[in-house]
């Protein structure tokens, strides 16, 4: 451990929408705020290929250029930003402490975690390869690429229930290859998929291998009861079967759900602790969009400014 603290008025984990906007506020409102960027410098997207639903690129964007925008935009103003995963934090006192990379001590004044939200995959190889050329974990940020296609989707909870409801209203044909006999989803979101006529549902099956070299071309289901296999030529797969929020190090000390999901009061991006601030995927696990995590990194740097006014450090 290095021997002596840099103090930071404004610290930032996490570089996605969320964290790039708040340095964005923090850095016009002269906060000198100092960003580490984590495991996956700039988020998800950077792992998207077609960006089609931000404001402001009337003919989409790439993921990974739509983010290196956000930093050049961050960079512009003063941010600083650097690698480096927090590995560890202490929110009991004031200033808040952070170890970066678990050998550099950061104290702050004030704390905008934009860590994000994994997704869960099923561990493909075929998965991994094909992701952002066929395969997604988001049926709202591309479903639109498959519109009047078919394509499948795997998961049994709200979340799958409701992006098959989503892509049947684009698609010719949605396949939702569902593990057991029956969903977890909730009763009303069962209804809109069992009784949707363009969505089929595969029971009692898993997915043995998403077919195609350099393009999702099909999906082959195995199913559990009897063995049988079968290849669905599709175009589009999707993985619904839930999201992780990247908040292990800060839950002793902030509120959190059951999930894991940090608790911010209403209205704010204010945690329980003070000077500690939350935004992005971490904190909602509802809208999970771009856009609605640039809009509470905003909020975050806004709440944080207003907190080191009233301590008159600001």
């Amino acid at each position: 451990m290095e021997t002596t603290p840099e103090h930071i008025k404004c610290l930032i984990i996490g570089s996605g929408p969320a964290g790039y906007t708040a340095a964005i506020y923090a850095a016009r409102a002269n906060m000198q705020p100092v960003m580490y960027q984590g495991l996956q410098p700039g988020g998800q997207l950077t792992i998207t290929n077609d960006v089609e639903n931000f404001p402001g690129y009337p003919t989409g964007v790439m993921g990974p250029e739509m983010m290196e925008d956000l930093k050049k935009q961050a960079e512009r103003f003063g941010t600083d930003i650097r690698y480096g995963l927090a590995t560890a934090v202490d929110f009991s006192g004031h200033p808040h402490k952070v170890i970066i990379d678990e050998r550099k001590e950061i104290t702050a004044d004030t704390v905008i975690i934009a860590t994000g939200a994994s997704a869960k995959w099923l561990g493909l190889e075929s998965e991994a390869r094909l992701n952002g050329s066929g395969v997604s974990a988001c049926a709202v940020c591309d479903g639109f690429f498959y519109r009047g296609q078919e394509v499948a989707i795997v998961g049994a909870g709200d979340t799958a229930a409701e992006e098959a409801t989503y892509l049947a209203n684009l698609c010719e044909k949605v396949y939702m290859i569902v593990r057991k006999g029956e969903m977890r989803a909730s009763k009303i979101m069962q209804k809109r998929v069992v009784e949707n006529p363009k969505i089929e549902v595969l029971w009692n099956s898993v997915t043995d291998e998403i077919l195609g070299e350099h393009a999702v071309e099909a999906v082959r289901v195995k199913n559990t009861l009897t063995h049988e296999a079968r290849e669905i030529p599709v175009k589009g797969f999707f993985v619904a079967i839930g999201h992780e929020p990247n908040s292990t190090i800060f839950q002793p000390y902030l509120h959190h759900d059951e999930q894991g999901y940090l608790k911010t009061i209403p209205g704010s991006a204010k945690t329980n602790v003070d000077g500690v601030f939350a935004c992005g995927d971490v904190q909602d696990y509802t809208y999970r969009q771009a856009v609605t995590a640039a809009g509470s990194g905003c909020m975050a740097a806004l709440d944080a400014e207003r907190f080191l006014a009233a301590l008159g450090e600001h």
